[in-house]
């Protein structure tokens, strides 16, 4: 056997054991990385730290301090609270004010590890009160964070566009973006109907009470003096620096992980005495899981194996099939796995297809990115295990049985229809 098949069977079975174990798979990445490179190539094990994503590494590491900074202080409460009273007795409302929270929320860079644990029980205990369908809230929850994710402030976003500048790729981050944001309100609007919207579109009630009592009663996670005084000086302080770090970001070109990392700075100096649990809310899995894959990634490109897979996709001398194909597996892998780290290895692998003049680079990114997101309502997953653990007022297996079924249909149809309207159709941009 060749060994670019070997670090290819690697990679399947890391994320297998990823799948069916509770190990992180950056680690699985970075040890496969030491033995394919070292032990069964010739690689130096410089040239296996060569491998590793600095830039990468210091762009997540900064944002994410930066949010877990907004919020320790309280920041990402405040935020929520007011949105939700913005229902106003409507609970047709609700639903979308969830969504539309949460697309804010991951659009200015809070990560969906930040939001969901907060916005899932506010939402599924609303769905309870007010007897609407917690498959309906559960949905939009998840889609609006998706909705957000794939922004160029957010981890998914930022990791999408460092894996593109690592391969060489020319790639629009906005445009990547504003794909994966329509995706999301269309199947948010069919959800909508297909799981009772239009019924509470004929209900009201006064909800405003409610809401507010639940939002204080979920802040356990955020500073008590905090949450308990509303707006503060820090508040606004933090605010205003996560709108200096997208104005540097976006207009000024700066580098994102070190101007976060420098708001961070300014923010911990203002008040330090707050920041002792900081550090434990920055999502350390993912960024290892993240930086462990890529790292492997960068050890399969140094002994060929990307040229191996150019020659194979080349042969199929068919890019819209092999990104139909490179679609559903990523559905499927992510149904199970982290949807971070199969981005972090499907889009090196699909070099070859975005090579291709025939098709929309920022459509098959998209359909890539759309078909490993949309499958998170699995219950194996992260946002489908918060679904099931908040859920209130149903028989907790069959209502597992019901998200196990939704799920399946996401599967099936899901990365089918990004891929019809980002890479066969395509978009005017």
């Amino acid at each position: 056997m060749s060994l670019e098949l070997i670090t290819i069977m690697v990679l399947l079975i890391m994320f297998i054991i990823g799948s069916v174990i509770s190990v992180n798979m950056g680690i699985l990445g970075f040890v496969a990385a030491f033995v394919v490179g070292s032990l069964i190539s010739s690689l130096s094990v410089e040239d296996i730290y060569s491998a590793f994503p600095v830039d990468m590494f210091i762009l997540l590491a900064g944002v994410t301090y930066l949010f877990a900074i907004a919020q320790n202080n309280g920041t990402l409460d405040l935020i929520i609270s007011g949105g939700l009273r913005l229902v106003k007795g409507n609970v047709a409302l609700l639903p979308w004010v969830l969504f539309g929270l949460c697309t804010l929320l991951t659009s200015v860079g809070v990560s969906t590890v930040a939001v969901a644990p907060i916005v899932f029980p506010i939402g599924l205990r609303l769905a309870f009160q007010y007897n609407i369908n917690p498959i309906l809230v559960g949905l939009l929850i998840s889609t609006g964070m998706y909705a957000g994710s794939f922004s160029p402030l957010n981890l998914f976003g930022l990791v999408v566009s460092g894996i593109m500048d690592s391969v060489g790729i020319t790639h629009s981050p906005v445009l990547f973006y504003l794909n994966c944001f329509i995706f999301y309100v269309l199947i948010s609007v069919v959800i909508f109907i297909l799981f009772g919207g239009v019924r509470l579109l004929k209900e009201k009630s006064n909800v405003q009470s409610v809401v507010a009592s639940t939002v204080e009663g979920n802040s356990t996670n955020m500073d008590d003096n905090s949450s308990k005084s509303g707006f503060t000086l820090y508040k606004g302080a933090t605010l205003v620096g996560i709108g200096l770090l997208v104005t540097m970001a976006l207009v000024f070109e700066m580098n994102m992980g070190f101007g976060a990392l420098m708001v961070g700075l300014v923010l911990s100096l203002m008040a330090p005495k707050k920041q002792a649990d900081v550090l434990k809310n920055m999502p350390w899995t993912v960024m290892i899981m993240v930086t462990g894959i890529m790292t492997y990634v960068g050890v399969m490109e140094e002994v060929g194996t990307m040229d191996y897979m150019t020659e194979i996709i080349a042969s199929v001398g068919n890019p819209l099939y092999a990104s139909l194909t490179a679609s559903y597996v990523g559905g499927v892998i992510s149904a199970f796995a982290s949807t971070a780290g199969f981005l972090a290895a499907v889009i090196p692998l699909s070099v070859p297809i975005l090579q291709d003049p025939s098709v929309s680079v920022v459509g098959v990114v998209s359909a890539l990115a759309i078909a490993a997101s949309v499958v998170d309502i699995s219950p194996f997953s992260t946002t489908g295990a918060l679904i099931l653990a908040n859920v209130q007022g149903v028989n907790d297996r069959l209502f597992f049985k019901k998200l196990l079924y939704i799920a399946g249909s996401f599967i099936a149809l899901g990365p089918g229809l990004a891929w019809l309207i980002f890479v066969l159709i395509g978009t005017p941009w």
